[in-house]
């Protein structure tokens, strides 16, 4: 039985949230100069940061793979949060933004994520290993949600446009929590030894075991800042959106800014892994933020978009749908063998510049 370990937390982890929150209180309702809104941004960045540090301590008090499960949460919570908050904004595009961000989220994970990772571990060290049963089952259920979600509605006549009727985005968003129900089951209880990581020479030792009550003030801590991370996304929203409307990107720009900032930490986190050769841990991380992307927000957002009586646009244009069906090809002959090189990491990392260079220039 693993002994609980009390480390002092960083001074910056006990600051952050409550700072964030005071920062969060004084500029609410008031005009935000060029000043206010660098501090607003840096801040909201810090407290995506400290909300997933404050995870991460939680996820080494449950241990793999619920700590990444932990992680996942965090992570989708932040997204939900963000995204909400410009749909509050009513500003332009706001009907596509969650498909926008979804699909954005799964492109970095699939190929950005994924094959930074690919490339960190396979350059240190030269052939990486995970296991094929659950990372393919995790792929498996990807591959379902986004094409309930991203393609057919684009194919759906019910209503017009890439849009699903009441009764159909209902079925979608159970759909969703569903099947990610199951997966997690799956994940954490029926078959939990495929989701943990491969035991290899120059894998790093277990970490520290954090004691009862410092998980519990990670709790709070993490409560707190993702608080201040809603209210201060909601302050940005308006200067994200018409900061893209004036460099003349397309509207699809701010779901791909959304999921760039979320995704920024847990990235650090798969990377980290992968360097020490634990690529299961980072697979289980990227992967299981997607699920929980597309599992968890679709239908949050659809019950916002009804109580709000915003129209919600899911179907993506068949660009991006040839975008989405060849990282799917691809992930899944990259996760069949169970070993990969610096060749799978360097495709998958060209299929993401190929994602951000025809999101900007379409």
């Amino acid at each position: 039985m693993k002994s609980s370990i009390r480390l002092p937390l960083p001074l910056w982890s006990l600051a952050i949230p409550p700072a964030a929150c005071a920062l969060l209180a004084a500029l609410w309702g008031g005009e935000l100069g060029s000043v206010l809104l660098a501090l607003t941004g840096a801040t909201l960045i810090a407290s995506v940061l400290v909300a997933v540090f404050h995870a991460e301590i939680i996820a080494h008090r449950l241990g793999e793979p619920f700590g990444t499960l932990v992680l996942a949460m965090a992570v989708t919570i932040i997204e939900v949060s963000l995204i909400v908050s410009m749909m509050l904004s009513n500003g332009p595009g706001v009907d596509a933004l969650a498909r926008d961000t979804v699909f954005a989220t799964v492109m970095i994970i699939c190929n950005g994520v994924i094959g930074i990772c690919l490339l960190t571990g396979a350059i240190r060290h030269h052939t990486i290993a995970f296991r094929v049963d659950g990372s393919s089952s995790a792929l498996s259920v990807l591959v379902a949600l986004t094409v309930l979600t991203l393609v057919l509605p684009e194919f759906t006549t019910t209503t017009p446009g890439p849009t699903y009727s009441p009764s159909q985005l209902a079925f979608a968003g159970v759909s969703s929590l569903l099947l990610y129900g199951v997966f997690v089951f799956v994940q954490t209880v029926r078959h939990r030894d495929q989701f943990l990581p491969v035991s290899l020479p120059g894998t790093d030792e277990e970490h520290p075991h954090p004691s009862a009550t410092q998980a519990g003030m990670a709790v709070i801590l993490l409560f707190i800042a993702l608080i201040a991370v809603v209210g201060l996304a909601k302050l940005l929203a308006p200067t994200i959106q018409s900061g893209v409307a004036a460099i003349g990107a397309p509207p699809g720009v701010v779901g791909i800014a959304i999921a760039l900032m979320v995704l920024l930490p847990e990235t650090v986190a798969a990377m980290r892994a992968a360097a020490n050769n634990r690529m299961q841990t980072s697979l289980n991380l990227a992967l299981g933020s997607a699920l929980a992307t597309i599992g968890l927000s679709i239908p949050a957002v659809a019950v916002a978009a009804h109580l709000l009586g915003t129209p919600l646009k899911l179907g993506l244009p068949a660009k991006e749908i040839v975008l989405l069906m060849v990282t799917l090809l691809i992930s899944a002959i990259t996760l069949a063998g169970g070993r990969a090189t610096v060749l799978h990491g360097a495709v998958h990392l060209v299929l993401f510049g190929a994602f951000i260079h025809l999101s900007i220039v379409p």
